[in-house]
């Protein structure tokens, strides 16, 4: 077995998840390429004195039923599906589909009910387990990366096996900024948005979480947002992938959103009410991942970029936005992509995707390698 797999293995049961002895771990896969991670976290787990279990998708199956998909049908998918959630401590979710446009032609209205009705699984599970979600390489991701397997894999590792600890210990000082901050401000490129983050706690997130990880988030004070933003990263989002994102904001509300499909956006917009507010701001900080791939799991965690995200809040980070939508979206604020700035009431924080206060520079990339 490729030493890597194990190495990543024990990171996901040993650091990611602290398994402890009696946790009930669910491992949920999709794809045939991750079985041999399966195989050994399954091992590890039980080394740990854990016990797991094994769900498998396919996105074609999947696929088809939504199609079809009722009310009725998808409650009782969520009754059962919560119920086996409810008896687990952990969860480690490997995902590695062969094409990520697969659920492209599901009709809007078949997605977001089925986002509606399965939420409260999501929700139980990101707020009462310990979880870690990732990707697994395949094909479709180097392709997507624009990058031959063999080399995706090396990158991939390289990302995934960091030395998250010591990006941990480096996360404290912003952690500690950020809580003190009431007023951020974000410019660039067709951006002048401010918001809150006052009150509204702070979560550093490195590897504990996702697998890569690499960012701190927060949630705006819900009604606080005002401004323009135009995102510059690609975002694939329920199969489809929408570029030169632009949202209009008043009084924390999305008041005008265009993009490539625009229609398309303000439906997904209108899934419910907190659908057009935002519940998560985030500064991603991973030295290893520079340009987006269409994969939010590494696109959230880009260096020199943050996220703001339209949709539901985490528990952790609470500003009262509820929606079954949670969708992260991502500018890049180094030159070659226009640069920015990131001011935290009023002091320039970041220029061009480098942090300027001292106690912020290690987590400058030279200082992450």
């Amino acid at each position: 077995m490729d030493e890597r797999i194990q190495k990543l293995s024990h990171l996901l049961v040993n650091y990611s998840t602290r398994i402890q002895p009696g946790d009930h771990c669910l491992i949920d896969y999709s794809g045939g390429a991750p079985l041999p991670l399966v195989r050994q976290l399954v091992r590890d787990v039980y080394a740990a004195g854990g016990v797991p279990f094994v769900t498998s998708r396919e996105d074609s199956v999947t696929r088809e039923i939504l199609l079809g998909a009722r009310e009725g049908q998808l409650e009782l998918m969520n009754k059962n599906q919560l119920s086996f959630m409810k008896k687990m401590q952990a969860y480690i979710a490997v995902r590695a589909g062969d094409n990520n446009t697969e659920l492209s032609d599901v009709p809007p209205e078949q997605m977001n009910l089925y986002a509606r009705k399965l939420s409260p699984v999501l929700d139980y599970r990101v707020n009462h387990t310990k979880w870690c979600v990732l990707r697994y390489p395949n094909a479709a991701m180097a392709q997507l990366a624009g990058m031959s397997l063999a080399g995706f894999e090396d990158f991939y590792y390289d990302v995934c096996t960091m030395d998250y600890a010591a990006m941990a210990r480096a996360m404290d000082a912003l952690v500690a900024r950020m809580e003190k901050t009431d007023q951020v401000r974000l410019v660039g490129p067709g951006t002048d948005l401010s918001f809150s983050i006052k009150d509204v706690p702070a979560i550093k997130c490195a590897g504990n979480m996702n697998i890569p990880d690499g960012e701190v988030f927060t949630a705006p004070v819900r009604d606080s947002v005002n401004g323009r933003i135009s995102y510059n990263a690609p975002s694939l989002e329920q199969g489809f992938t929408y570029e030169n994102v632009c949202f209009e904001v008043e009084k924390g509300k999305i008041i005008k959103a265009t993009a490539n499909d625009t229609q398309r956006i303000n439906k997904l917009l209108d899934t419910d009410e907190g659908a057009r507010y935002f519940g998560e701001f985030a500064i991603g900080v991973n030295p290893y991942i520079l340009v987006p791939m269409k994969d939010i799991l590494f696109d959230e965690k880009i260096s020199g970029s943050f996220h703001l995200t339209p949709g539901r809040c985490y528990e952790e980070a609470d500003n009262g936005n509820e929606s079954s939508v949670h969708w992260d979206l991502v500018m890049i604020q180094r030159p070659e992509w226009g640069g920015g700035e990131m001011y935290f009431d009023g002091e320039l924080v970041r220029k061009d995707g480098l942090f300027l206060p001292a106690d912020l520079q290690p987590l400058n990339p030279e200082n992450l390698k």
